[in-house]
């Protein structure tokens, strides 16, 4: 058998022949790199940090919202506090001068509706203007000749609120097609 190259220099078997031998020993793969598996812990750990760090994260961002959200509710009810005072003035003087309880009654209503008004959520009870599918809810179509069709005639329950945030929408009677 013929060697070539540089393994026949060496007094060393080809390839070929080293392979083709009875050798059994087991080939020794080289290790990788010291430096690719410190990389790879490094990038490992720093992945688990800032898995860490979200967690902590989400954790404040949820302690932090219930906290909003409770002061929140405290400074609503706060703002009622008012209304239920007048409310409970005009009850206990129910024995006085029915007039006098029936306009304490109207002077706490209009406090309520101001108080709503100051939380971004105006009253809206306007006849004579056109029928508002974003604004409106028609509970009745009358027939009316003196109004355009489709015109709000009569507020049955005002609504709250401004188009983009409503409490709830104005029931309203709308004039019908004439025709």
């Amino acid at each position: 058998m013929a060697t070539t190259g540089r393994a026949a220099e060496q007094g060393e078997p080809s390839a070929e022949v080293a392979g083709a031998g009875t050798d059994s020993r087991p080939r020794e793969v080289p290790a990788p790199a010291t430096g690719a598996e410190e990389k790879l812990a490094e990038l490992e750990d720093r992945w688990r940090r800032a898995v860490a760090d979200l967690d902590n994260v989400r954790k404040r961002q949820a302690t932090e919202l219930r906290r909003e959200v409770e002061a929140e509710r405290s400074r609503v009810a706060a703002a009622w506090l008012p209304v239920l005072d007048n409310l409970e003035l005009a009850l206990a003087h129910a024995e006085a001068d029915p007039s006098a309880i029936v306009q304490g009654v109207r002077a706490t209503r209009e406090q309520a509706v101001r108080l709503l008004a100051g939380l971004g959520y105006p009253r809206d009870d306007e006849t004579g203007v056109r029928f508002d599918p974003n604004r409106h809810e028609v509970v009745a179509v009358v027939e009316d000749p003196a109004t355009e069709p489709n015109t709000v005639t009569h507020v049955v329950r005002p609504g709250y609120g401004t188009d983009r945030h409503q409490l709830r929408p104005t029931a309203v009677a709308v004039s019908k097609s004439q025709g």
